[in-house]
């Protein structure tokens, strides 16, 4: 009879393929001999995964479980997820030392104004931190803010903290800064470019953040002074952009996303709204707005397709009451694609990320082979 050992269990662990990233679990350091306990015939252990949207977590966990029972000498394996969120911050550089305890930043924009940009952004966030992660999301219409609204924090004030800086709002776990906050229902925002920058400059340096895993930013749409100023104060960690399924809208997220690529910020995928309408009497799909060419205008701009969200007729009410309809209604349709492609995001930027340090290492392997 075999001996159960640490090293037993990692051997066996090899076999668990981490599907996005292509690379077993043990090699990745998702689980080490630090990380498995053997008390007897049961074995515990963790694993550490860079995100806790891991869209694949349930299965990796599993196949975890599978692959220790089957080892002689196991009676039972106790396999822990948990999430260590992959970051490429900090750095010494001025605009990353900027929300630097924020792992990652992500941009939501569109071309066009009234393609649900904002119910996109918020119910994005809302769905990677269910998952457990950290998450805050700043509005940057500052012409039009909506997170108050969407949110149900209408006539809410944040406050100022012991070190004088401003305390996000808190709804359904998520932070929450917003124009919206500071202003009257009936007031107008009549600024020129440099006063919103030093708005947002405000919202990015004023604002007590804390530790955060994924900051999602909600951009006024168009290719204007507040996403110019976006790229000048922070390295943004990529963009989203949301469009609907007309060609005549998939034209101005052209324009959107040649101003992503100009600033050199990674598009993580682009999503198309209000694409179908799903009939709850016989579960059919009607194309309203005619059927879009998202997903093949997206591959032919080499960009992640993230899916597609529906109409939803009870989304503009729940809107009103201030309401978000993942929570009145979590096995709502629009609420499931929601989840999905939080999980396709976080997945992108983890593959980013991972891209980005063999890379680093690569190089620091090659410098120390050249000296």
């Amino acid at each position: 009879m075999s001996t159960l050992t640490t090293e037993r269990v990692l051997n066996a662990l090899k076999v668990v393929i981490d599907p996005d990233l292509n690379r077993n679990i043990v090699e990745l350091d998702f689980v080490n001999a630090e990380r498995v306990r053997i008390e007897g015939d049961v074995v515990y252990a963790t694993v550490v995964l860079t995100t806790p949207a891991c869209p694949v977590k349930e299965q990796l966990q599993q196949q975890c479980v599978a692959q220790i029972e089957a080892l002689e000498g196991v009676a039972r394996a106790e396999v822990t997820m948990s999430a260590n969120t992959a970051t490429a911050r900090p750095s010494q550089d001025q605009k990353e030392k900027r929300l630097s305890s924020v792992r990652n930043v992500i941009a939501v924009g569109s071309g066009k104004g009234g393609v649900g940009k904002s119910t996109v952004a918020t119910n994005i966030a809302y769905a990677l931190a269910q998952t457990g992660a950290r998450v805050g999301i700043l509005d940057a219409d500052i012409y039009g803010p909506s997170l108050p609204i969407l949110l149900g924090l209408r006539g809410e004030t944040p406050a100022l903290n012991d070190n004088q800086k401003i305390t996000p709002l808190e709804k359904h776990g998520l932070k929450v800064i917003s124009m919206g906050f500071l202003l009257k229902d009936t007031d107008a925002v009549v600024w020129r470019g440099p006063m919103l920058g030093k708005a947002l400059q405000q919202f990015i340096e004023d604002v007590d953040w804390g530790e955060l895993d994924y900051l999602v930013i909600d951009l006024p749409p168009g290719t204007g002074d507040v996403q110019l100023s976006l790229a000048q104060l922070l390295e943004l960690d990529g963009a989203l952009l949301v469009t609907t399924p007309q060609d005549v809208a998939f034209a101005d997220v052209r324009r959107a996303l040649r101003m992503f690529q100009m600033m050199k910020v990674p598009l993580l995928g682009i999503i198309e709204n209000m694409s179908y309408f799903l009939c709850p009497d016989n579960q059919k799909r009607y194309y309203i707005f005619g059927e879009g060419r998202t997903a093949k205008h997206a591959e032919e701009a080499s960009i992640p397709f993230l899916g597609q969200l529906p109409l939803e007729p009870a989304l503009g009410p729940a809107a009103d009451r201030g309401e978000l309809l993942a929570v009145s209604d979590p096995n709502s349709e629009q609420s499931q694609r929601f989840s999905e492609i939080a999980g396709k995001v976080a997945s992108e930027l983890s593959k980013r990320h991972m891209a980005n340090e063999q890379k680093d290492n690569l190089k620091g392997f090659f410098k120390i082979r050249s000296n």
